[in-house]
Protein backbone atom coordinates (compact mmCIF):
# COMPACT_ATOMS: atom_id res chain seq x y z
CA UNK A 1 0.00 0.00 0.00
CA UNK A 2 1.51 3.28 -1.10
CA UNK A 3 1.81 6.19 1.02
CA UNK A 4 -0.45 8.04 -0.44
CA UNK A 5 -3.39 6.25 0.89
CA UNK A 6 -3.08 7.84 4.42
CA UNK A 7 -3.54 10.62 3.32
CA UNK A 8 -6.97 10.33 4.33
CA UNK A 9 -5.97 8.56 7.82
CA UNK A 10 -9.88 7.53 8.78
CA UNK A 11 -10.05 5.98 5.61
CA UNK A 12 -7.53 3.34 6.38
CA UNK A 13 -8.65 3.41 10.56
CA UNK A 14 -12.15 3.29 10.13
CA UNK A 15 -11.99 -0.82 10.30
CA UNK A 16 -10.77 -0.70 13.37
CA UNK A 17 -13.02 1.49 14.83
CA UNK A 18 -15.60 -0.75 15.62
CA UNK A 19 -13.16 -3.38 17.98
CA UNK A 20 -11.40 -0.24 19.61
CA UNK A 21 -14.96 1.21 20.95
CA UNK A 22 -15.63 -2.42 22.30
CA UNK A 23 -12.34 -3.13 23.56
CA UNK A 24 -12.54 0.78 25.31
CA UNK A 25 -15.27 -0.41 27.62
CA UNK A 26 -13.08 -3.41 29.05
CA UNK A 27 -9.60 -2.33 28.49
CA UNK A 28 -8.23 -2.14 32.27
CA UNK A 29 -5.69 0.80 31.48
CA UNK A 30 -7.91 2.94 29.39
CA UNK A 31 -10.49 2.60 32.25
CA UNK A 32 -8.30 3.53 34.90
CA UNK A 33 -7.34 6.71 33.23
CA UNK A 34 -10.94 7.80 32.77
CA UNK A 35 -12.40 6.77 35.59
CA UNK A 36 -12.78 9.66 37.87
CA UNK A 37 -15.20 12.54 39.14
CA UNK A 38 -12.77 14.87 37.99
CA UNK A 39 -14.06 14.22 34.41
CA UNK A 40 -16.53 16.08 34.75
CA UNK A 41 -17.44 16.92 31.19
CA UNK A 42 -16.73 14.96 28.15
CA UNK A 43 -13.46 16.56 25.76
CA UNK A 44 -13.15 15.49 21.98
CA UNK A 45 -9.63 15.12 20.43
CA UNK A 46 -8.56 13.84 17.06
CA UNK A 47 -5.73 12.20 14.89
CA UNK A 48 -4.96 13.02 11.11
CA UNK A 49 -2.96 13.37 8.62
CA UNK A 50 -0.93 16.26 7.66
CA UNK A 51 -2.98 18.74 4.99
CA UNK A 52 -5.85 16.85 5.57
CA UNK A 53 -9.11 17.41 7.66
CA UNK A 54 -10.40 14.22 7.92
CA UNK A 55 -9.74 12.92 11.90
CA UNK A 56 -10.49 9.73 13.79
CA UNK A 57 -12.03 11.61 16.95
CA UNK A 58 -12.29 10.18 20.32
CA UNK A 59 -14.56 11.42 23.13
CA UNK A 60 -13.65 11.16 26.73
CA UNK A 61 -16.30 11.12 29.15
CA UNK A 62 -15.84 9.47 33.30
CA UNK A 63 -15.11 5.90 32.82
CA UNK A 64 -15.80 5.76 28.58
CA UNK A 65 -13.98 6.87 25.36
CA UNK A 66 -15.96 6.54 22.20
CA UNK A 67 -14.07 6.90 18.80
CA UNK A 68 -16.19 7.81 15.43
CA UNK A 69 -14.57 9.86 12.27
CA UNK A 70 -15.07 13.42 11.50
CA UNK A 71 -13.65 16.62 11.15
CA UNK A 72 -10.69 17.72 13.13
CA UNK A 73 -12.23 21.19 13.85
CA UNK A 74 -14.29 19.25 16.22
CA UNK A 75 -11.35 18.36 17.97
CA UNK A 76 -9.62 20.83 20.91
CA UNK A 77 -6.61 19.20 20.08
CA UNK A 78 -5.29 16.92 17.33
CA UNK A 79 -2.00 14.62 16.54
CA UNK A 80 -0.60 15.38 12.97
CA UNK A 81 1.44 13.49 11.33
CA UNK A 82 2.56 12.79 7.56
CA UNK A 83 0.72 9.94 5.68
CA UNK A 84 4.21 7.92 5.49
CA UNK A 85 4.71 8.82 9.12
CA UNK A 86 1.25 7.30 10.08
CA UNK A 87 1.62 4.21 7.53
CA UNK A 88 5.47 3.36 9.45
CA UNK A 89 3.45 3.96 13.34
CA UNK A 90 0.73 1.30 12.02
CA UNK A 91 2.95 -1.68 10.92
CA UNK A 92 2.83 -4.38 13.65
CA UNK A 93 6.61 -3.77 14.85
CA UNK A 94 7.39 -0.31 14.16
CA UNK A 95 11.24 0.79 13.90
CA UNK A 96 12.08 3.89 15.47
CA UNK A 97 11.00 6.18 15.90
CA UNK A 98 7.61 5.51 15.02
CA UNK A 99 7.44 3.34 18.11
CA UNK A 100 4.84 6.27 19.37
CA UNK A 101 3.60 9.67 18.79
CA UNK A 102 6.00 11.06 21.37
CA UNK A 103 8.70 9.09 19.08
CA UNK A 104 7.72 11.17 16.03
CA UNK A 105 7.07 14.52 17.43
CA UNK A 106 11.15 13.59 18.60
CA UNK A 107 11.08 17.66 20.48
CA UNK A 108 15.04 17.44 19.91
CA UNK A 109 14.76 15.36 16.57
CA UNK A 110 12.04 17.23 14.37
CA UNK A 111 10.56 15.41 11.87
CA UNK A 112 8.48 17.85 9.00
CA UNK A 113 4.83 17.73 9.51
CA UNK A 114 4.49 16.18 12.83
CA UNK A 115 2.77 18.31 15.01
CA UNK A 116 -0.38 18.83 17.86
CA UNK A 117 -2.92 21.24 16.40
CA UNK A 118 -4.97 23.15 18.59
CA UNK A 119 -5.05 23.49 22.12
CA UNK A 120 -1.36 22.40 23.45
CA UNK A 121 -2.46 22.28 27.45
CA UNK A 122 -5.46 20.14 26.57
CA UNK A 123 -2.62 17.71 24.78
CA UNK A 124 -0.30 17.37 27.94
CA UNK A 125 -3.23 16.42 30.03
CA UNK A 126 -4.55 13.60 28.20
CA UNK A 127 -1.37 12.21 27.08
CA UNK A 128 -1.97 9.01 28.61
CA UNK A 129 -5.49 8.40 27.07
CA UNK A 130 -4.22 9.64 23.35
CA UNK A 131 -1.21 7.44 24.18
CA UNK A 132 -3.18 4.37 25.11
CA UNK A 133 -6.04 5.05 22.37
CA UNK A 134 -3.45 4.97 19.50
CA UNK A 135 -1.69 1.37 21.24
CA UNK A 136 -5.87 -0.03 20.54
CA UNK A 137 -5.98 1.41 17.10
CA UNK A 138 -2.46 -0.19 16.41
CA UNK A 139 -3.42 -3.56 17.71
CA UNK A 140 -6.80 -4.03 16.35
CA UNK A 141 -5.37 -2.51 12.88
CA UNK A 142 -2.72 -4.90 12.62
CA UNK A 143 -2.04 -6.98 15.53
CA UNK A 144 -0.14 -6.43 18.98
CA UNK A 145 3.67 -6.07 18.39
CA UNK A 146 5.53 -9.38 19.53
CA UNK A 147 7.14 -8.48 22.91
CA UNK A 148 9.70 -10.56 24.82
CA UNK A 149 8.60 -11.77 28.47
CA UNK A 150 10.40 -11.74 31.57
CA UNK A 151 11.41 -14.34 33.99
CA UNK A 152 9.76 -15.00 37.18
CA UNK A 153 12.11 -15.15 40.40
CA UNK A 154 11.21 -16.58 43.87
CA UNK A 155 14.39 -15.09 45.62
CA UNK A 156 15.82 -11.53 44.98
CA UNK A 157 19.93 -11.27 46.06
CA UNK A 158 19.68 -7.10 46.48
CA UNK A 159 20.37 -5.99 49.31
CA UNK A 160 19.41 -1.83 50.16
CA UNK A 161 21.13 -0.02 53.00
CA UNK A 162 21.64 4.12 53.83
CA UNK A 163 24.35 6.31 53.89
CA UNK A 164 24.81 9.69 54.74
CA UNK A 165 27.22 11.29 51.90
CA UNK A 166 28.42 14.77 51.74
CA UNK A 167 28.99 15.93 48.60
CA UNK A 168 29.93 19.38 46.47
CA UNK A 169 26.72 22.09 45.97
CA UNK A 170 24.16 19.55 46.73
CA UNK A 171 25.72 19.40 50.53
CA UNK A 172 24.79 16.57 52.93
CA UNK A 173 22.34 13.62 52.19
CA UNK A 174 20.90 10.24 53.53
CA UNK A 175 21.10 8.46 50.62
CA UNK A 176 20.17 4.73 49.44
CA UNK A 177 22.24 2.54 47.63
CA UNK A 178 21.93 -0.86 46.95
CA UNK A 179 24.48 -3.86 46.37
CA UNK A 180 24.41 -7.27 44.85
CA UNK A 181 27.05 -9.94 43.49
CA UNK A 182 30.58 -11.65 44.55
CA UNK A 183 32.36 -11.25 42.13
CA UNK A 184 35.51 -9.17 42.08
CA UNK A 185 34.80 -6.36 39.51
CA UNK A 186 33.14 -3.17 41.53
CA UNK A 187 30.89 -1.36 39.43
CA UNK A 188 28.15 1.62 40.44
CA UNK A 189 24.97 2.11 38.35
CA UNK A 190 23.88 5.27 37.99
CA UNK A 191 19.94 5.72 36.86
CA UNK A 192 18.27 7.98 34.66
CA UNK A 193 17.11 11.61 35.35
CA UNK A 194 14.24 11.80 37.20
CA UNK A 195 14.08 8.18 38.53
CA UNK A 196 15.95 5.44 40.91
CA UNK A 197 18.07 2.47 41.13
CA UNK A 198 15.39 0.49 40.91
CA UNK A 199 16.14 0.41 37.27
CA UNK A 200 18.64 -2.09 37.85
CA UNK A 201 16.80 -4.87 39.43
CA UNK A 202 17.21 -7.20 36.32
CA UNK A 203 20.54 -6.53 36.39
CA UNK A 204 21.84 -7.16 39.43
CA UNK A 205 19.90 -9.99 39.80
CA UNK A 206 21.15 -12.07 36.35
CA UNK A 207 23.45 -14.82 37.50
CA UNK A 208 26.45 -13.87 35.19
CA UNK A 209 26.94 -10.25 36.83
CA UNK A 210 26.46 -12.17 39.99
CA UNK A 211 29.28 -14.14 39.53
CA UNK A 212 31.51 -11.61 37.67
CA UNK A 213 30.43 -8.14 39.51
CA UNK A 214 30.28 -6.76 42.96
CA UNK A 215 27.91 -4.23 42.06
CA UNK A 216 26.09 -0.96 43.29
CA UNK A 217 23.32 1.62 42.44
CA UNK A 218 22.67 4.42 44.33
CA UNK A 219 19.24 7.02 44.19
CA UNK A 220 20.74 10.60 44.35
CA UNK A 221 19.61 13.00 46.88
CA UNK A 222 16.41 13.93 47.03
CA UNK A 223 15.51 10.80 43.96
CA UNK A 224 13.49 7.71 44.86
CA UNK A 225 14.09 6.70 48.41
CA UNK A 226 17.31 9.00 49.35
CA UNK A 227 16.23 11.83 51.40
CA UNK A 228 15.93 15.36 50.23
CA UNK A 229 19.59 17.60 50.54
CA UNK A 230 20.48 20.57 52.29
CA UNK A 231 18.88 23.65 50.89
CA UNK A 232 15.95 21.19 48.89
CA UNK A 233 12.68 23.10 48.24
CA UNK A 234 10.36 21.11 46.59
CA UNK A 235 10.78 23.11 42.86
CA UNK A 236 14.10 24.09 43.16
CA UNK A 237 16.22 20.93 41.98
CA UNK A 238 18.72 21.56 39.30
CA UNK A 239 21.73 19.03 38.19
CA UNK A 240 25.13 20.75 37.16
CA UNK A 241 27.99 18.90 36.13
CA UNK A 242 30.03 20.06 39.46
CA UNK A 243 27.22 18.50 41.54
CA UNK A 244 26.99 15.29 40.08
CA UNK A 245 30.34 14.87 39.51
CA UNK A 246 30.66 15.63 42.78
CA UNK A 247 28.04 13.61 43.91
CA UNK A 248 29.53 10.21 42.43
CA UNK A 249 33.30 11.22 43.69
CA UNK A 250 31.85 11.30 47.46
CA UNK A 251 29.86 8.22 47.13
CA UNK A 252 32.33 6.33 45.62
CA UNK A 253 34.74 7.54 48.71
CA UNK A 254 32.26 7.13 50.90
CA UNK A 255 31.37 3.14 49.94
CA UNK A 256 34.41 1.97 49.48
CA UNK A 257 34.43 0.89 45.66
CA UNK A 258 37.85 0.41 44.77
CA UNK A 259 38.36 0.54 41.00
CA UNK A 260 35.13 0.77 40.11
CA UNK A 261 33.25 0.93 36.39
CA UNK A 262 30.48 3.29 36.71
CA UNK A 263 28.21 3.16 34.17
CA UNK A 264 24.37 4.79 33.73
CA UNK A 265 22.09 5.62 30.89
CA UNK A 266 20.92 9.13 29.96
CA UNK A 267 22.13 12.27 31.93
CA UNK A 268 23.73 8.97 33.85
CA UNK A 269 25.16 8.69 30.14
CA UNK A 270 26.35 12.06 29.98
CA UNK A 271 28.14 12.54 33.29
CA UNK A 272 29.73 9.08 32.21
CA UNK A 273 31.52 10.87 29.75
CA UNK A 274 32.21 14.14 32.32
CA UNK A 275 33.75 11.68 34.85
CA UNK A 276 36.34 9.86 32.19
CA UNK A 277 36.94 13.68 31.33
CA UNK A 278 37.57 14.68 35.33
CA UNK A 279 38.72 11.28 36.40
CA UNK A 280 41.42 12.22 38.53
CA UNK A 281 38.70 13.59 40.74
CA UNK A 282 36.74 10.85 40.85
CA UNK A 283 39.16 7.51 40.34
CA UNK A 284 37.01 5.16 38.45
CA UNK A 285 38.06 1.92 36.15
CA UNK A 286 36.12 3.33 33.43
CA UNK A 287 32.86 4.05 32.12
CA UNK A 288 29.96 3.31 30.67
CA UNK A 289 28.10 5.77 29.02
CA UNK A 290 24.30 4.37 27.64
CA UNK A 291 22.18 7.03 25.85
CA UNK A 292 24.67 9.43 26.19
CA UNK A 293 26.43 12.05 23.94
CA UNK A 294 29.05 15.10 24.37
CA UNK A 295 25.89 17.37 23.97
CA UNK A 296 22.31 17.61 23.67
CA UNK A 297 19.83 20.49 23.47
CA UNK A 298 16.39 20.87 22.81
CA UNK A 299 13.43 23.64 23.40
CA UNK A 300 12.38 23.10 26.75
CA UNK A 301 8.66 22.44 27.54
CA UNK A 302 7.74 23.02 31.22
CA UNK A 303 4.95 20.46 31.46
CA UNK A 304 6.95 18.58 33.85
CA UNK A 305 7.12 21.34 36.19
CA UNK A 306 3.39 23.03 35.63
CA UNK A 307 0.98 24.07 37.88
CA UNK A 308 -1.16 22.93 35.18
CA UNK A 309 0.06 19.60 34.15
CA UNK A 310 -0.50 16.45 36.51
CA UNK A 311 3.15 15.66 36.49
CA UNK A 312 2.61 11.88 37.82
CA UNK A 313 0.80 11.23 34.39
CA UNK A 314 2.68 13.43 31.81
CA UNK A 315 6.54 12.69 33.25
CA UNK A 316 5.86 9.12 32.97
CA UNK A 317 4.28 8.94 29.59
CA UNK A 318 6.74 11.48 27.84
CA UNK A 319 9.27 9.16 28.25
CA UNK A 320 7.25 5.65 27.79
CA UNK A 321 7.56 6.06 23.88
CA UNK A 322 11.32 5.68 24.35
CA UNK A 323 11.62 2.35 25.31
CA UNK A 324 11.85 -0.43 22.52
CA UNK A 325 8.01 -1.94 21.73
CA UNK A 326 9.39 -5.41 21.85
CA UNK A 327 10.40 -5.34 25.73
CA UNK A 328 8.57 -7.18 28.38
CA UNK A 329 5.67 -5.52 29.13
CA UNK A 330 6.06 -5.75 32.96
CA UNK A 331 9.48 -3.65 32.16
CA UNK A 332 7.80 -1.07 30.35
CA UNK A 333 5.78 -0.75 33.11
CA UNK A 334 7.84 -0.82 35.56
CA UNK A 335 9.40 2.63 33.75
CA UNK A 336 5.84 4.51 33.90
CA UNK A 337 5.58 3.47 37.76
CA UNK A 338 9.06 4.88 38.47
CA UNK A 339 8.98 7.93 36.72
CA UNK A 340 4.97 8.58 37.76
CA UNK A 341 6.40 8.14 41.69
CA UNK A 342 9.37 10.84 41.67
CA UNK A 343 9.20 14.35 43.91
CA UNK A 344 7.47 17.40 42.22
CA UNK A 345 10.09 19.38 39.70
CA UNK A 346 13.13 16.29 40.11
CA UNK A 347 12.71 15.55 36.39
CA UNK A 348 12.84 18.91 35.27
CA UNK A 349 15.66 19.89 37.43
CA UNK A 350 17.77 16.87 36.13
CA UNK A 351 16.89 17.91 32.76
CA UNK A 352 18.96 21.20 32.99
CA UNK A 353 22.14 19.14 33.00
CA UNK A 354 21.11 16.39 29.99
CA UNK A 355 19.59 19.07 27.65
CA UNK A 356 22.37 21.42 27.11
CA UNK A 357 24.10 21.96 30.86
CA UNK A 358 26.27 19.19 29.91
CA UNK A 359 28.61 20.02 27.22
CA UNK A 360 31.80 18.09 26.52
CA UNK A 361 32.04 18.31 23.01
CA UNK A 362 35.96 20.43 23.08
CA UNK A 363 36.67 17.53 25.56
CA UNK A 364 36.31 14.54 24.17
CA UNK A 365 39.93 14.41 22.66
CA UNK A 366 41.23 14.82 25.91
CA UNK A 367 39.72 11.61 27.21
CA UNK A 368 42.86 8.92 28.57
CA UNK A 369 41.19 5.80 27.88
CA UNK A 370 44.43 4.20 29.23
CA UNK A 371 43.70 5.22 32.55
CA UNK A 372 39.65 4.97 31.94
CA UNK A 373 38.57 2.78 29.26
CA UNK A 374 34.91 4.51 27.64
CA UNK A 375 32.41 1.83 26.28
CA UNK A 376 29.52 3.75 24.81
CA UNK A 377 25.85 1.57 24.64
CA UNK A 378 23.14 2.84 22.75
CA UNK A 379 19.25 1.52 22.31
CA UNK A 380 18.29 1.73 18.51
CA UNK A 381 14.67 2.95 20.17
CA UNK A 382 15.62 5.78 22.02
CA UNK A 383 14.57 8.88 20.27
CA UNK A 384 15.74 11.46 22.47
CA UNK A 385 19.67 10.36 22.59
CA UNK A 386 20.02 8.04 19.15
CA UNK A 387 22.83 5.70 18.18
CA UNK A 388 24.49 7.97 15.42
CA UNK A 389 24.70 10.67 18.05
CA UNK A 390 26.61 8.59 20.60
CA UNK A 391 28.84 7.18 17.54
CA UNK A 392 29.32 10.75 17.05
CA UNK A 393 30.50 11.40 20.43
CA UNK A 394 32.67 8.33 20.14
CA UNK A 395 34.19 9.29 17.18
CA UNK A 396 35.77 11.84 19.13
CA UNK A 397 37.45 9.89 21.99
CA UNK A 398 41.01 8.38 21.54
CA UNK A 399 40.39 4.39 22.07
CA UNK A 400 36.61 4.86 22.61
CA UNK A 401 33.67 2.17 21.71
CA UNK A 402 30.44 1.97 21.08
CA UNK A 403 27.99 -0.24 20.25
CA UNK A 404 24.27 0.34 18.96
CA UNK A 405 21.84 -2.23 20.88
CA UNK A 406 19.51 -4.16 18.70
CA UNK A 407 15.92 -4.07 20.09
CA UNK A 408 16.47 -1.83 23.23
CA UNK A 409 15.47 1.61 23.72
CA UNK A 410 16.40 4.93 26.46
CA UNK A 411 16.41 2.31 29.33
CA UNK A 412 18.14 -0.69 28.27
CA UNK A 413 18.95 -2.34 31.43
CA UNK A 414 14.92 -1.87 32.83
CA UNK A 415 13.54 -2.95 29.39
CA UNK A 416 15.02 -6.10 28.53
CA UNK A 417 17.86 -7.06 31.39
CA UNK A 418 18.77 -10.21 30.16
CA UNK A 419 19.08 -8.94 26.62
CA UNK A 420 21.37 -6.26 28.20
CA UNK A 421 23.71 -8.10 30.05
CA UNK A 422 25.04 -9.58 26.70
CA UNK A 423 26.33 -5.57 25.75
CA UNK A 424 26.88 -4.57 29.55
CA UNK A 425 29.22 -7.92 30.01
CA UNK A 426 30.99 -6.89 26.50
CA UNK A 427 31.72 -3.73 27.70
CA UNK A 428 33.49 -4.65 31.23
CA UNK A 429 35.69 -7.08 29.73
CA UNK A 430 37.08 -4.47 27.20
CA UNK A 431 37.42 -2.17 30.00
CA UNK A 432 39.23 -5.15 31.98
CA UNK A 433 41.16 -5.58 29.16
CA UNK A 434 42.52 -1.94 28.46
CA UNK A 435 42.89 -0.27 31.55
CA UNK A 436 46.23 0.17 32.55
CA UNK A 437 46.44 0.06 36.65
Amino acid sequence: MSAHAWTDLPSQLESAIPEVNDIADKDGQLKAFTTTNAIDSATTWGVKSHGSDSAVLCTVKRGSADLRTGSSKDALFCLVAQPEQWQEFFKQTPVAPYQSFWGMFGMNIKQEGISVEGDEQAFATWTQVWRRVLELLHDALVGETPAETEPERDDDAIVGRYAYITAPVWGRCKCFYEQSGTGSQEILFLHTAGSDSRQYHGVMNDERMLEKCHMTAIDLPAHGRSFPYEGYWPGNHTNTEDSYVGFIAAAIKKLGLKNAIVCGASMAGQVCLAVATRNKEVGAMGTIPMQGCDYLTMERQWHDRSPHTNQALYNPEWIYGMMSPTAPMVNRQLVWHMYSAQAYGIFHGDLDFYFGGWDGRDRMKDIDTKSCPVYMLTGEYDWSNTPAMSQATCDKIPGGKHMAMKGLGHFPATENPKVFVDYLLEAIDHIQKTHER
